[in-house]
């Protein structure tokens, strides 16, 4: 499927072009929530949270090339902060700058579950070397980032928990310490899945994390069109006993090849290797018209396409995997380790299945 690869990157790669070379336009829109908006010009050395905090909603505040220290925090709703690409890139500085800083996050964007922060843009920038979190959103709506290059954090590249309608959208997060990108009802304590109204995770490039996209107690949203590769595992779907479940979501057309880094147990999940797709504890989930190749591992998520029973023991429930496309994993293209009996497989291409049957 090497059509489909090329296909999708080189849309992302249009994306972060097109960005970069109409911010003229794009400044001189103006959103919703101001009847005017203003441009806020950033000087390599200068502050942006400096800037984000004399913005309006609305406003933009625009980077020029060059390397920005310290942590950003942003509670204004409809704010744009854009780069020039990857040559506006945020790295770390006074640890206790403010809260996002304090917290170990590069760019924080900040409101509540009771008043979810509305439409704020992150894009076209790099952020880098943070001792958590690239870029750390909770409790937003209609979050936009795009064309980010988010690397070598200590967690997650791209996180979001307790928000609804995201677009993560031709990003690339690479050798960051946990996901690429991670999505959550809460990343700090347990509770059922939240309904995300649909948010899209779209034309990702994923490389060199532990896993590419991690979704986690979550409901409603799309991981479609991305490409993951040399992680420990591609795409996890993670749910429990918790109620409402995880799943009612789709995963479809996504590249997952060669994710075969070996990643130790933690508290939560057992060894990583060669994991493709994984599904645990989850319902209701569509895996359908994904290529995956050459996941190749001993743990008990290697595989391409695997489900595999919640750390709690609760199977998956009423998960479809059709039409996808498998070859070259091991020990399985499709494996069905878990309890669950309403799990549906049909007209997948593939080669090997654990129980045989379901290519």
């Amino acid at each position: 499927m090497p059509t489909r690869r090329v296909h999708h990157l080189a849309a992302a790669t249009a994306a972060a072009t097109a960005l970069t070379a109409t911010l003229a336009t794009l400044a001189t829109t103006t959103p919703a929530h101001a009847a005017a908006s203003t441009m806020h010009l950033v000087l390599p050395g200068e502050s942006i949270q400096q800037a984000v905090d004399a913005a309006r909603p609305g406003d933009t505040v625009q980077l020029l090339p060059g390397t920005y220290r310290g942590s950003v925090r942003i509670t204004t709703a409809g704010l744009t902060l854009r780069g020039a690409g990857r040559a506006s890139e945020i790295v770390p500085g006074a640890a206790t700058a403010n809260a996002c800083a304090a917290a170990g996050h590069g760019v924080c964007v900040v409101g509540t579950e009771a008043a979810p922060l509305p439409d704020v843009t992150i894009e076209a920038l790099a952020v880098t070397g943070f001792r958590k979190n690239g870029i750390d959103a909770s409790g937003t709506t209609g979050l936009a980032v795009r064309a980010t290059y988010v690397h070598d954090n200590g967690q997650q590249g791209i996180s979001q928990e307790m928000s609804t309608r995201a677009a993560i959208v031709g990003n690339e997060s690479t050798r960051n310490g946990q996901s690429g990108v991670f999505l959550a009802n809460y990343a700090n304590r347990e509770g059922g899945a939240h309904d995300t109204e649909g948010t899209v995770v779209w034309g990702n490039l994923l490389t060199e994390n532990r896993v590419g996209v991690t979704v986690r107690r979550l409901r409603v949203l799309s991981v479609d069109g991305n490409e993951m590769r040399g992680n420990c595992g591609g795409v996890f779907v993670v749910g429990d006993e918790g109620v409402p479940r995880a799943g009612d979501l789709d995963i479809r057309l996504n590249q997952v090849v060669a994710n075969n880094k070996y990643c130790p147990a933690n508290p939560r999940l057992g060894a990583i290797q060669g994991a493709g797709i994984v599904l645990t504890g989850t319902e209701d989930v569509r895996v359908t018209d994904n290529d995956v190749r050459d996941n190749v591992g001993t743990s008990d998520f290697s595989g391409g396409i695997v489900l595999f029973r919640s750390v709690v023991g609760v199977p998956n429930t009423r998960d479809t995997v059709t039409g996808n496309h498998l070859s070259g994993n091991g020990p399985a293209d499709i494996a069905d380790r878990d309890t669950g009996t309403d799990n549906a497989f049909a007209r997948n291409d593939c080669s090997v299945s654990e129980p045989s049957g379901h290519c």
